[in-house]
């Protein structure tokens, strides 16, 4: 089978952005409307040279991202792309006043469901994830249960900035609601130390190179505190996604705690199974940004290493600066391992005809 008959690609990680903050003042309560500025950047570190790709405008103008029928012709025509899973950056877990936080999410999901997958989504393409502001997690529940249900969406996402590692019982009612409507929890990059957020990562670092290159770091102190706190023992339908925090670090940190836990693990008697053994069932991973060492059959082996076969899903991060094109972002990979990553993967986790 040739890639040009191979069932369309999954992309798990495309980002929808408004034209302007009026597409999302309407769906805010009034006495929210004049304070809205948006969610800032949701980083200290700004890209030094552009944070888009320089071609993803809509010709119609308006920013990268913010054209559900240009997104179609520059990212999913040319790429065979079946499913766009559509993850807003509301940037809403950052306030210490938590309605405000609240009213933001709200607001974006209001406005992915009438602009992305409303009656211009005919075709299902565009899935999409329940954002929420998990710094008050008993309000994000709500949040989960008013739009769980919704025909195209398939996850809830939410910030890898946080007060706490998630694996924390304050997470609690967020893991009830997603498993109450069997959704996956997807952590994104974001908000790492900004407004009541911790930095789970030694100081703060001076230039974007540092922050991008080490934005990992979060990823693996938040998938440790679900392994070692007895997360998946408690919740054992619980799935999380770790979204745009690249991957291959997965293998050493796996290798190092599975140690750890043959001579720690009466520390956590409520762990029952080597930490790694709760991946395959519970954990996924998504592509991008892929590192790409100098040879190639170096990646290759990496990925076997990490169980790529049943943990990776594609994505493209569009319309991002550092965009993973499906065509170019991986090396010619062996057609099953090409056929899981690309799609089956995804497919099977989120339910996807």
């Amino acid at each position: 089978m040739s890639r040009q008959t191979k069932p369309g690609i999954i992309d798990c990680d495309v980002h929808p952005i408004p034209k302007s903050l009026d597409q999302i003042r309407p769906y805010l309560p009034k006495y929210w409307r004049g304070r809205f500025r948006g969610g800032g950047r949701g980083l200290f570190y700004g890209n030094p040279s552009h944070g888009m790709r320089l071609d993803s405008n809509p010709p119609d103008g308006g920013p990268a991202g913010s054209d559900p029928q240009f997104v179609r012709k520059q990212l999913i025509e040319p790429n065979n792309i079946k499913h766009a899973i559509l993850i807003p950056r509301e940037n809403s877990c950052q306030f210490p006043d938590l309605d405000y936080g609240n009213a933001i999410a709200s607001a974006y999901n209001e406005w992915i469901a009438d602009t992305w997958i409303g009656p211009d989504n005919p075709d299902g393409l565009f899935k999409s994830s329940i954002v929420i502001n998990h710094s008050d997690p008993q309000a994000a529940a709500k949040e989960i249960d008013r739009w769980a249900g919704h025909p195209h969406i398939v996850q809830v996402t939410t910030d890898s900035g946080a007060r706490f590692l998630m694996g924390h019982r304050n997470f609690h009612p967020i893991f009830e609601a997603c498993c109450r409507h069997n959704l996956p929890l997807a952590i994104h990059p974001g908000l790492d130390g900004i407004g009541i957020n911790i930095l789970p990562s030694p100081g703060n670092p001076s230039h974007y190179i540092e922050w991008h290159t080490c934005m990992s770091l979060s990823f693996m102190a938040h998938l440790v505190s679900l392994l070692t706190e007895g997360t998946f023992e408690r919740y054992p339908s619980l799935r999380i996604v770790l979204v745009e925090g690249s991957s291959t670090w997965l293998v050493p940190l796996m290798w190092r705690l599975d140690m750890e836990y043959k001579a720690l693990r009466h520390e956590i008697p409520w762990v029952k199974k080597r930490p790694s053994e709760y991946l395959r069932d519970h954990v996924r991973l998504t592509s991008q940004p892929l590192e790409r060492p100098e040879k190639d059959e170096d990646l290759l082996h990496m990925l076997r290493m990490m169980d790529a076969e049943h943990l990776l899903m594609f994505s493209s991060d569009y319309p991002h600066w550092d965009f993973d094109n499906p065509k170019l972002a991986f090396p010619k990979l062996p057609e099953p391992l090409y056929n899981r990553i690309f799609f089956e993967n995804a497919q099977e986790f989120y339910g996807l005809a």
